[in-house]
């Protein structure tokens, strides 16, 4: 059986790159993902553009859009305002995030008057029982987290407060998800935990972010591409993420978050490698 997929987008600053990203709505609506998100740009700095974006995804293809929202420079009536301003456009699902640090700031510092973390957040949101809560997790420790354990209880907590499901951080190993997955079952935490799945288009640069994310890079992996000419490397990105979500599916998973990076070509293939079908008309509810 196929899995239930969904997919990440970006909000656009640039025309080429507002382009870019309808065209990948338009490439990927087809097949039915049980939602899409629109991230936050570093510091919360395009609030104003995923709004813009978010509104449209929903209304010119008709999918189901969850909007982030984070804690980052916003009081907590900017924040709720926000929010509600979703709600009231017909955006009933939100990604709760604490937020990276602003640029040029060195750690996240919470607003005088805002939400100091994401349980807090999520806390508030719950309260206005309007929305469907997601969360942030991660299969291999935050770089401000002691370890695993810290963030499983993290995510216990934010379970607790209101959220319904989490969303992985992106990971190169089957086990590295499997094993956060059992570790928060054993916790008590029965909200589905949906792993972020990041097809590879430039090697070199997911090498350096996940390595700022500290993130642990296989050596296999690595040697692999490395050993792969950059022509084919497309190809081994497709066998190797086709081959990861594989594993995860055999092992019981029912969900797939693509982070797409606004470039739909790898997520399609490997959703279509999966099983996936396009059941919508390519066009629907597009102008």
């Amino acid at each position: 059986m196929a899995p239930r997929i969904s997919f990440e987008f970006f909000p656009p600053q640039t025309l080429d790159a507002s382009f870019r990203l309808w065209e990948t709505v338009r490439m990927l609506a087809p097949m039915d993902p049980t939602f899409c998100s629109v991230t936050y740009g570093a510091g919360g700095t395009t609030r104003k553009l995923t709004h813009e974006a978010v509104t449209t995804i929903g209304k010119q293809f008709g999918l189901n859009v969850a909007a982030h929202l984070t804690c980052v420079d916003a009081t907590k009536a900017e924040t709720l305002e926000i929010a509600n301003a979703y709600a009231d456009a017909g955006v009933t699902e939100l990604v709760a995030l604490r937020g990276d640090a602003p640029k040029g700031a060195e750690r996240f510092t919470a607003h005088p008057d805002g939400f100091a973390n994401s349980i807090e957040l999520v806390e508030a949101l719950a309260a206005t029982g309007r929305f469907k809560i997601r969360v942030g997790a991660y299969p291999e420790p935050h770089p401000e987290s002691a370890d695993t354990a810290a963030d499983v209880e993290w995510l216990r907590r934010k379970v607790e407060a209101g959220a319904s499901s989490a969303i992985t951080q992106f990971f190169f190993e089957p086990e590295t998800f499997l094993r956060f997955r059992d570790a928060a079952a054993a916790a008590g935490i029965a909200a589905p935990i949906l792993p972020g799945i990041l097809p590879i288009a430039n090697w070199n640069g997911v090498k350096k972010f996940a390595t700022r994310c500290g993130q642990a890079v296989p050596q296999w992996l690595d040697d692999k591409f490395t050993a792969t000419p950059v022509a084919e490397h497309e190809a081994l990105s497709i066998r190797l993420c086709t081959d990861l979500c594989r594993t995860l599916l055999a092992e019981g998973v029912e969900d797939l978050h693509f982070y797409t990076l606004n470039s739909p070509w790898l997520s399609r293939d490997v959703a279509r490698a999966l099983g996936v079908q396009e059941t919508r008309p390519l066009d629907h509810r597009a102008a």
